[in-house]
């Protein structure tokens, strides 16, 4: 043997270990479900998470069982996610918003062992507790309760439960191969479908989504995530914090603009993430307050297209660079974010917008493909529309118990999503296959409308949808939300098209609504969009 190197499993104990080595005094701050702020450290969060992990071992629970969480972003829930994988257990984060069934369906097919649960959703727990097959103990995330004791027979509490733990308690040794954490889409039709997270993908997608073009997280930085911790792992960032040992400060369950805007100026947030409709909410906040917002250097916006009026927006009157990312729960979730290129610097301020539009590049550790209907790959000539695949040390294989591989022939996963690349791997969502329209044979952008009308000053939310059409086939029609206090006609929500895109292209019609239906992940419902407004032309040619 000519020379070796030492081997250490990669796991998620490792990453708050690390933190309680290196950053134990680093601050971690979590707004509790009754509004009250509670301060922590990283070394008092790893402590409490061996506690958890040993109390949970000592009631029974075994290596690879599966601990489920409805709960939203705090102290409690970041301990239950190391304390859980630590162990070598199972961490499932579960969507509160979903319907009752499809969360008693869940639960049972995960055969959740325990189930934790916010005092919100306590009223969950007692209409669906004789309808879970498995699940041997519900333990509210908080002190003793007994009005919430009478709710729900023989809860238990989180704050005595840990205190059952052993503080000596040392982390087990666990293959990074095995799993960490578990996430079911939130899929609009069929049951949702579970990706099993490994420990070595999940540090591996880490340390790739804190590279320096990617979130980029340091020691010196205050990281909020309001993407919830229930929604692919909240992107990653409870475990890409530890391991830079930055401030963590976890919003809780008012996730309003106002109540997010105080909370940046009053921790001194240097970088937030977020879907567009939580950060639509915050511009308003910050513009009736009248903060700057001083501290924000950054935002990541994901989860849906982010409106190019809103990156202009905060750039131009908060100073603050909006990242642009896509992923999928399937891909753990960061597949692109938009860093500019060192040649961009030359650009315009234009020119230099119109990249950030887009969804970004592959950081290291994933590749991107698009292809024909046929299977052909495309060209990445940043023109050519086709089906985005990819791949990579994060990306899904297979479904959680589904024994058929979710793969393409060659080893590639079908996104679901159109989009460009272009030769530097800048991708562009184009739209989601399902969502895309096709009218007299020629596609139209449902994302690029609803870019368009959002950038309408009397518009706060749009939707485009495909309608049906006795000539054309489909034909977009816009589903409008005003700005509060407004009262915008469809003859100027169509004036604003102008020049902005093909004659073709522009909606027929526009409808204007009180609210739009928004999913669990902040995501408009298209679907329920469609099968209300799917008939619209049809039956105004009739």
């Amino acid at each position: 043997m000519l020379g070796q190197m030492m081997r250490h499993e990669l796991t998620i104990s490792s990453l708050i270990s690390h933190a309680a080595r290196y950053h134990a005094d680093a601050m971690v701050v979590s707004v509790e479900t009754d509004g009250s702020v509670a301060r922590t450290t990283w070394g008092e969060t790893e402590l409490r998470a061996r506690k958890l992990a040993s109390a949970l071992e000592n009631r029974g629970i075994e290596m690879g069982d599966r601990v489920a969480t409805i709960a939203w972003n705090n102290q409690r829930h970041l301990e239950i996610y190391f304390g859980v994988a630590g162990a070598g257990m199972i961490c499932h984060t579960i969507n509160p918003r979903l319907f009752p069934e499809q969360l008693v369906y869940i639960i049972n097919h995960a055969e959740d062992r325990v189930l934790f649960l916010d005092r919100t959703f306590l009223p969950v727990a007692a209409k669906l507790g004789a309808h879970l097959k498995t699940v041997k103990h519900i333990v509210l995330m908080g002190p003793r309760d007994e009005e919430a004791a009478a709710m729900v027979p023989g809860l238990m509490f989180y704050d005595e439960l840990i205190e059952e733990g052993d503080a000596a308690y040392q982390w087990p040794h666990v293959d990074e191969n095995s799993p960490s954490s578990l996430c079911y889409t939130s899929g609009t039709t069929g049951n949702p479908k579970g990706v099993l997270y490994t420990h070595r993908s999940t540090v591996l997608h880490s340390l790739g989504g804190n590279q320096p073009d990617a979130l980029n997280i340091s020691a010196r930085d205050c990281v909020m995530p309001v993407v919830p911790m229930f929604h692919v792992n909240a992107w990653g960032v409870p475990y890409m914090a530890p391991a830079a040992g930055c401030k963590l400060v976890l919003p809780g369950p008012n996730l309003d603009g106002e109540s997010l805007a105080k909370l940046i100026d009053a921790e001194g947030v240097t970088l937030a993430l977020g879907v567009p409709t939580i950060w639509m909410g915050l511009l308003q906040a910050l513009e009736k307050l009248g903060s700057k917002a001083d501290s924000l250097k950054r935002t990541v916006i994901g989860g849906s297209a982010c409106p190019p009026s809103m990156i202009r927006a905060f750039r131009e009157k908060y100073g603050v660079e909006v990242m642009h990312a896509w992923g999928m729960t399937e891909t753990s979730p960061l597949g692109t974010l938009n860093n500019l290129l060192n040649k961009h610097d030359a650009l315009s301020e234009d020119d230099q917008y119109k990249i950030r539009e887009g969804q970004g590049r592959p950081p290291f550790g994933v590749e991107l493909r698009i292809i024909d209907s046929e299977g052909h790959v495309l060209p990445q000539d940043g023109v050519t529309q086709g089906e985005l695949q990819i791949r990579g040390h994060w990306i899904v294989d297979t479904y959680f118990k589904v024994e058929k591989t979710a793969l393409t022939m060659d080893g590639w996963f079908d996104t679901g999503d159109v989009a460009t690349i272009d030769p530097n791997g800048f991708m562009i969502i184009r739209d989601r296959s399902k969502d895309i329209i096709k009218s007299g044979g020629e596609w139209i952008s449902t994302v690029e409308l609803e870019n368009i009308a959002i950038g309408h000053p009397e518009v706060a939310n749009a939707a485009a949808i495909a309608a049906r059409h006795e000539k054309w086939d489909e034909r977009p029609v816009l589903v409008v939300l005003p700005a509060a206090g407004a009262t915008p006609t469809e003859e100027q929500i169509l004036a604003f098209y102008e020049g902005k895109i093909a004659k073709w292209q522009v909606p027929d019609k526009v409808i204007f609504v009180d609210a739009l239906p928004i999913g669990g992940t902040g995501k408009v419902l298209k679907n329920k969009l469609r099968e209300q407004f799917g008939e619209v032309l049809i039956e105004a040619a009739q």
